[in-house]
């Protein structure tokens, strides 16, 4: 079993409240050096199998039309390495 992460984000140019709401909170907690925050979501997709590009480009679909709005956010996929064929962390 592998894992898939997908990372979704608001685009650049779209407003973040949540991202400066965190951010408002580091400086009032004492927190200093952070220029700016920006919040996401994270899926993690545990995939039987094996993953080949047509495996990834299916992932990449579920990305586009459930996972994120593509009108406002951005999305990467990634397999996690981390795992390791067994499922377990490596």
């Amino acid at each position: 079993m592998a894992r898939v992460v997908v990372d979704v984000m608001p685009k650049p140019e779209i407003l973040d409240p949540q991202g400066k709401a965190v951010h408002g909170a580091l400086d009032r907690l004492g927190f200093g050096g952070v220029a700016d925050v920006r919040q996401g979501k994270r899926f993690e997709l545990e995939v039987e199998g094996e993953i080949t590009e047509e495996r990834l480009a299916e992932i990449r679909n579920i990305a586009e039309t459930l996972l994120s709005n593509p009108v406002i956010e951005d999305y990467a996929v990634r397999v996690d390495e981390s795992v390791s064929a067994e499922g377990g962390a490596a």
